[in-house]
């Protein structure tokens, strides 16, 4: 059974959303702060992490940068506050998605499973991409450079597995964004340009040979 984390300091909201993801079979446990969070994912292990931004104490987005340091735990961000900067940053720092109040809980429930079904079927897959000094291993989601580990977030691995799978063929933002959400997730296609920005600082760090190409007037590529 599933573990899922709901961080929510609204107790209808809370309770809410924890019906809901119980009537799918998960199993929730739920907090009004995110005072025990980091001792409590390091005891009990959730699959996924559902955390508004709005907090007492320490707020979602930096609980969400301390999560980052040391787990790719799934993280859908929901938040009261509708504005493109708060998705835009959430999403940068590791966020995977994210929700404005007021949303139906049945559409947090498809999220959340569209994001386990993804990993789902990353793992079940066993190949090794291999292209210049990266390795990826599909199927523990660990990318290699220069045989050391190079460490991205859930989104950023999504967005270089897809394009290294599909070496010389140019995506537009809106067909990667389908990809690396699976689904509309938002107009501004900005937020894949954010996630390119990201992963090519990542890879310039650890000296790839490997980088994303942008298509100029279309969208971006990996060459092969």
């Amino acid at each position: 059974m599933k573990k899922i984390f709901v961080v929510e300091d609204e107790f209808n909201i809370r309770e809410l959303i924890k019906k809901y993801l119980e009537k799918e079979g998960y199993s929730v446990i739920t907090f009004q702060d995110g005072s025990l969070i980091m001792e409590e994912i390091h005891r009990l292990k959730p699959d996924l992490l559902v955390l508004d931004i709005m907090l007492p104490g320490i707020n979602g987005l930096e609980l969400c940068k301390e999560i980052r340091k040391e787990s790719n735990l799934p993280i859908i961000f929901v938040s009261a506050r509708d504005e493109e900067f708060d998705r835009i940053l959430g999403l940068e720092i590791g966020g995977d998605d994210y929700l404005s109040k007021p949303f139906s809980p049945r559409e947090l429930v498809a999220r959340v499973k569209n994001i386990f079904r993804r990993l789902q079927s990353a793992s079940i897959e066993d190949k090794e991409i291999n292209l210049k000094n990266i390795k990826l291993l599909t199927n523990r989601r660990y990318v290699e450079c220069n045989g050391e580990e190079l460490k991205l977030s859930n989104k950023e691995y999504e967005l270089f597995e897809f394009l290294c799978k599909h070496q010389n063929q140019p995506f537009t933002r809106e067909q990667l964004q389908e990809r690396v959400w699976g689904y509309d997730y938002i107009s501004d296609s900005r937020i894949v340009d954010d996630l390119v920005k990201r992963l090519r600082k990542k890879l310039k760090e650890k000296e790839s040979q490997v980088d994303i190409t942008t298509v100029w007037g279309y969208g971006y590529r990996v060459d092969g």
